[in-house]
């Protein structure tokens, strides 16, 4: 079957109104053999979607979490006042009734979706959506620094929300899609257990190995339910997925690797190739000379053959970056620093800086430990004699970054922000932003306070923007990282969503992780 292939877009500048800016089986089986059915003929929502994920969790708080499996599950279940389609990141009203009303260029009004009700029944208040901002906005919630410009979020009667700004802001409703609206009358265990919601489905089960929904009988928006049930598996191993793909206990598979297209089309099935954010990088640590030097840190991305490992290692699916965006990005502009490949220039460097030795360490996900090997032969090429360590991503981040004075050299890992939106402001703030990041992992707030406090304030600025004069700051931005580089990326990922068209309909890939299916439908 033909793959097809596409970069994510996104429509460059929004409206005034929106502030701006198996071979067989699976599809209609239920799971463990008994029977389901395609969709009926009066529309209501009918058979079984089957899906094999790539990653796993034990938290699914919306306020909280930033795990991929409980990011792309809650799309089918949660809403915010505003919801992205992920696959092209439009916005769209979802719990709002509509646009956010002006009020002044810094006080704006949404109003609640009229007879909006959570999957237990409660109607919503913007009481709820008060409260869940502040869960959202907490010291301890990764979200906090997604909201630095919104001064408050309160309830002005039951069906009304005030947000309040402490500066005019350009993508006000793309950014409160990161707010998603729970019962305020619920505990955060019990919402990191199974949270509730106002989408088009609900969790039924969730275990630490599969996970079933079922339509929301009292939603009421644009996007209903289209199965009876939904049904995810947890396969982590890549082998486990396009086993259970081949052999028909899933319809839908996350994380195709590129190894595997082949397999997979020969046995029927459809992938859908999404270039995105996902992205293998470096983070040096810059508390630790020779690494705080920027020359030093540019050296190593010079020494990297990255097109051989877009080539190799990932067999073509990545695009090598040429700046910290990927050019699928409004706001994409080529850097004035590029690196090329350049052993001389790289060996030239470390031995300036006196560097002979140093200890790659990495996280063992698959694909980067395929990286690692090819890393390491362009490094030693350049005169350094290297050490790779291999760990599960947890461990990295807390046995050597997120302990107080931290002495690794240098780390690489995957990343992709992009499940909060592709905003630059989500992207480079993500990494780059007053956070445990630039506090703590890679030190470079306190390394290089003046190039910190630069970028920071193009930041801000930039996020007041719109148009031209927002891709300009954004493009400033840019430069100034792929100068500085404590944490780069090598290349941009190519994401890649199999399903079998014998038994599903209407899938779009996405281009960050998780799984889109509102909309997909199953076949008999």
């Amino acid at each position: 079957m033909r793959s097809s292939k596409r970069w994510a877009t996104v429509s460059a500048v929004a409206t005034a109104a929106m502030l701006a800016l198996a071979a067989c089986g699976g599809g209609g089986s239920e799971p463990n053999g008994s029977s389901g059915g395609s969709a009926s003929g009066n529309g209501a929502p009918s058979g079984v979607l089957n899906l094999g994920v790539a990653y796993e969790t034990t938290n699914y708080d919306p306020s909280t979490t930033s795990s991929a499996l409980a990011l792309g599950a809650n799309w089918q279940v949660m809403e915010g006042l505003y919801e992205f389609d992920m696959s092209n990141y439009e916005v769209y009203p979802a719990l709002a009734a509509g646009e956010p009303k002006k009020i002044s260029d810094t006080e704006y009004e949404i109003t609640l979706r009229e007879g909006a009700k959570f999957s237990d029944g409660t109607p919503v208040t913007s009481a709820d959506v008060a409260e869940s901002y502040k869960r959202t906005t907490a010291d301890t919630s990764i979200y906090k620094q997604f909201f630095t410009f919104v001064d408050s979020v309160a309830a002005k009667d039951d069906k009304t929300v005030t947000v309040k700004l402490k500066y005019p802001f350009a993508n006000l409703s793309a950014r409160l899609v990161d707010v998603k609206i729970i019962p305020a009358a619920k505990s955060q265990d019990e919402m990191k257990a199974k949270p509730i919601g106002t989408g088009p489905y609900k969790f039924d089960t969730i275990t630490s190995t599969a996970i079933e929904a079922s339509p929301n009988e009292f939603y009421n928006g644009s996007k209903p339910a289209t199965v009876s049930k939904i049904h995810w598996d947890v396969l982590k191993d890549d082998s486990a997925r396009l086993s259970a793909a081949l052999g028909g206990t899933i319809d839908v598979m996350e994380a195709v690797p590129s190894a595997t297209k082949k397999q997979l089309e020969a046995g029927g099935w459809k992938l859908d190739e999404v270039g995105g954010y996902n992205n293998a990088f470096l983070m040096f640590n810059t508390s630790k000379a020779p690494f705080n030097d920027p020359a030093v840190r540019q050296a190593f991305h010079h020494a990297i053959d990255r097109q051989k490992l877009v080539d190799q290692a990932m067999e073509g699916d990545a695009k090598v970056a040429t700046s910290f965006l990927p050019e699928s990005n409004p706001m994409y502009k080529k850097a004035t620093t590029q690196f090329d490949f350049n052993t001389d220039l790289a060996k030239q460097a470390f031995s300036k800086a006196g560097l002979k030795e140093v200890t790659l360490i990495t996280t063992d996900h698959p694909w980067i430990a395929n990286l690692a090997p090819l890393i390491r032969q362009d490094l030693e090429a350049a005169g350094l004699k290297v050490n790779v360590q291999s760990m599960a991503s947890g461990d990295l981040y807390s046995n050597f970054a997120d302990i107080a004075n931290p002495t690794y050299d240098v780390a690489l890992a995957p990343g992709d922000p992009s499940v909060f939106g592709n905003d630059p402001g989500i992207i480079i703030d993500w990494w780059y932003g007053d956070n445990v990041w630039t506090k703590q992992r890679d030190s470079w707030q306190k390394s290089a306070p003046e190039a910190f406090a630069q970028l920071r304030e193009l930041s801000t600025q930039a996020s007041k923007a719109q148009g031209e004069e927002a891709k300009q700051l954004w493009g400033q931005a840019q430069d100034l990282i792929a100068q500085e580089a404590p944490i780069y990326p090598l290349f941009h990922r190519t994401i890649i969503t199999g399903y079998n068209p014998n038994k599903v309909e209407n899938v779009k890939g996405v281009g960050t992780t998780g799984l889109l299916v509102l909309g997909a439908k199953a076949k008999q």
